[in-house]
């Protein structure tokens, strides 16, 4: 152990995408903040270091990343299933957009420092207790302000997590990851896993050729997913994003129930599923563009008879029935659990920032959020005022939760100026983008007051609509 403590204002665990989003702001609204980052990878970027080498990011890349750097190439697909929308960022560009802010603005300030393969331990009387993942060295920290608890989403990939189920010795199993080198073809392949790793692995293997009746896919449960064609920034996009923007109020304000609610949202083009007979049981945030779902769609062989329990050479064992398996059959694994569920804790607790949600499925514009509060905050009660958990989305009726804690931040950002002045330049918040390039004519006027309007209304009938719910 050190005998010279490490001295910082903010101990921030882990390194992904939100804890990056955090500092990038507290850098900027904070001169005078230093910050200690820490994670147990040996790189910046989180979860995007484990992913397989295909993901790509499908919300828009002009507000993913840090406030102070954009991620956007700025270029449109020329083909596949996305033709004619904007580039997906991929991850060498998501993982070099963090390691650039890192090298070019974190370290050069001075003000950050870095310790990758470092685990936190822990803390007793103010003093945290750091251990090297690489020497075993310990170090002791004395947090000036608070500790940054990055760590919270969890996030789980297949390439982390192992199955569990049970694979026979002579099955071969693999994660996403390894779908690349592939040495030889398979007769068949099988999917295992609903959610959208699952559907992009699915998609992977079209791609390549392989004829839709060699693939089988497990799906547990079906989900809801969002249109890609409603997060298009620029002017060309502004006119969708809009649109689904009162539907989705216009749906809130005149939903008799949730059924009746998941209806009009799929009428009006906002969520979309796999299957028009089959109702889905789960919402996670997940965007799919048309195309892509056409793609998914000739796939067959859809097995919908919940989870897997085990895997044999000629067979699959699952919750409500088994099925025949060829031998010559590679199996990928796509069922870790992704998004985890929030713990129940506010955001500013003493002396500790959790990082949550503060708006629906935004995690990286909720830390930026996060950020600004506790840099112009005065005390905790005020700034948990202005930021209001917003639950992680496992279930269709989580669609609603979240925008009912969403419009409750907002409405109270709104009547913060100094708050107000910030979110009408910071480049994560959608809400700014999507003006980006827009001229502000008597036409879209019109539009943006029918907006406002429209989500008054919903404001307004949301809290009823969530009694009736419940």
């Amino acid at each position: 152990m050190t005998d010279n403590p490490i001295d910082t204002d903010y101990l921030v665990v882990g390194a992904g995408a939100s804890a990056m989003a955090f500092v990038d702001t507290l850098l900027t609204e904070n001169p005078q903040a230093r910050v200690l980052m820490v994670d147990r990878r040996a790189h910046v970027g989180g979860h995007w270091n484990d992913a397989y080498s295909f993901v790509q990011l499908h919300q828009p890349a002009a507000w993913y990343g840090v406030p102070s750097r954009l991620l956007a190439a700025g270029t449109t697909e020329a083909r596949g299933p996305n033709t004619g929308m904007q580039s997906l960022a991929t991850k060498p560009e998501v993982l070099a957009h963090f390691v650039a802010v890192m090298r070019d603005r974190f370290l050069p300030s001075g003000r950050v420092e870095w310790m990758p393969k470092t685990e936190w331990l822990g803390s007793e009387a103010g003093v945290h207790t750091l251990r090297s993942l690489a020497s075993g060295k310990t170090f002791q920290v004395r947090v000036r302000k608070r500790l940054v608890n990055a760590t919270h989403a969890r996030t789980e990939i297949p390439a982390t997590h192992a199955p569990r189920y049970r694979i026979a010795e002579d099955v071969r199993v693999v994660p996403p990851n390894e779908l690349t080198n592939l040495a030889r073809p398979y007769a068949h392949y099988t999917v295992v896993g609903s959610g959208k790793t699952g559907m992009d692995s699915c998609i992977w293997l079209l791609e390549q050729g392989v004829a839709p009746e060699r693939i089988r896919w497990i799906m547990p449960r079906d989900a809801w997913v969002m249109d890609r064609a409603n997060l298009q920034t620029g002017a060309e996009g502004f006119e969708a994003f809009v649109r689904s923007s009162i539907d989705q109020f216009d749906a809130i304000t005149h939903a008799k129930d949730l059924p009746d609610l998941l209806h009009i949202l799929e009428t009006r083009g906002v969520l979309m599923r796999l299957d028009p007979s089959v109702e889905p049981s789960t919402y996670r945030c997940a965007v799919v563009s048309r195309g892509e779902l056409e793609r998914l769609r000739s796939i067959r062989d859809v097995v919908r008879l919940g989870h897997v329990h085990a895997i044999e050479a000629n067979r699959l064992v699952l919750d409500r029935g088994e099925l025949p398996a060829d031998p010559d059959t590679l199996y990928v694994n796509c069922t870790a659990g992704a998004i985890q569920h929030e713990p129940k804790l506010p955001i500013f607790e003493g002396d500790t920032i959790n990082l949550l949600l503060v708006r629906w499925c935004q995690p990286l514009f909720s830390a930026a959020v996060i950020a600004w509060v506790e840099a112009h905050g005065t005390h905790d009660a005020a700034r948990n005022t202005l930021c209001h958990v917003v639950p992680v989305p496992e279930v269709p009726l989580d669609w609603l939760r979240m925008w009912a804690v969403t419009m409750q931040n907002e409405a109270a950002w709104r009547g913060h100026d100094a708050m107000k002045a910030w979110l009408s330049q910071c480049r994560l918040n959608s809400q700014h983008v999507m003006l980006q390039g827009v001229e502000i004519n008597d036409a879209v006027k019109q539009r943006l007051g029918t907006l406002i309007a429209s989500s008054a209304a919903a404001g307004a009938r949301l809290p009823q609509l969530m009694r009736s719910l419940r």
